[in-house]
């Protein structure tokens, strides 16, 4: 298998975003501010922030961090979210999920103004997306498009299988290889829990997405010869040759694939930073648009 560097893609978006910046900044616009509200102590949920926040940095955006207790009422999570929707200041933000179980997620992520939504989360710009209309792309699923468009892989006419019904990534990713454009024009078949035949499914796919949160479900006996396959897993399993004594692995067991043509993102490296770059191209987008 061809690795399908994200990590090295990611970095070069991220280089052509902070020349952008400089450009807008020569000419008198204000640099870019993400905002990003983190609830509790979540180990995952800090780390994933925590990179967002240098990522930031890196491209030259202002950025700000709002920590918040894993107690806190849903109407004063609410009344945080309204205060980044009225501040000029913000052109975008985002809630790291997961939220405590006293919050109901969903009514907050339909409180976030869709103009500063840059999650791409919000049922406007969900439904823009449905629609082929201008609007915040989850992150996700734009970074595994962009990664396609980058490594040159022909889509048109060909059989895309995702795994996984997520609104995060099955759903959108099957709207975006579905859509007439380029890449895209896909035959789209999404699978979740209740597919029956899977493997002979995934077997046809010459575009495989693997999004369920299973560590190694696929295998290589789920892969024909010559596909992509696009590991969107993020998993921890045990492994005492680490320091921490776990490793993260993703949905597909990529070394038993190793020996098979075709072209495969690693985990971690591959889907993982390209959601970085596109929430700050998101960003960057929202404050143009301010």
């Amino acid at each position: 298998m061809q690795i399908i560097d994200g990590k090295a893609t990611s970095l070069a978006i991220q280089d052509e975003i902070k020349e952008e910046v400089q450009r807008r900044v020569a000419d008198g616009a204000k640099k870019p501010h993400l905002a990003a509200i983190i609830v509790g102590d979540n180990p995952a949920s800090r780390a994933y922030v925590g990179h967002k926040i240098k990522a930031c940095e890196r491209v030259g955006f202002d950025s700000t961090l709002v920590e918040l207790s894993e107690n806190i009422l849903e109407e004063q999570l609410l009344d945080e979210v309204q205060a980044l929707n009225e501040d000029p200041a913000i052109d975008g933000f985002i809630v790291q999920l997961p939220l405590p179980d006293q919050i109901d997620a969903q009514r907050v992520l339909e409180a976030v103004l869709p103009s500063k939504d840059v999650d791409g989360f919000h049922p406007i710009n969900a439904g823009n997306l449905s629609l082929g209309l201008p609007g915040f792309q989850p992150a996700t699923p734009a970074g595994i498009i962009e990664l396609l468009k980058r490594y040159s892989i022909e889509t048109s006419g060909k059989h895309a299988v995702i795994l996984g019904r997520s609104a995060i990534v099955g759903t959108p990713m099957t709207l975006l290889l579905s859509r007439n454009a380029n890449p895209g024009n896909c035959t789209v078949t999404m699978c979740h829990s209740r597919t029956q035949n899977l493997d002979e499914i995934t077997r046809s796919a010459d575009i495989l997405v693997a999004a369920i949160g299973r560590p190694h479900f696929v295998t290589p006996d789920m892969v024909k010869p010559g596909a992509v396959v696009i590991d969107v897993g993020i998993n921890r399993i045990p492994d005492a040759t680490k320091k921490s004594g776990t490793r993260l692995t993703g949905d597909v067991d990529a070394e038993g694939l190793s020996d098979v043509d075709g072209h495969i993102t690693p985990v971690p490296g591959g889907v993982g930073p390209m959601t970085i770059a596109m929430l700050l191209k998101n960003t960057l987008d929202a404050a143009a648009q301010s």
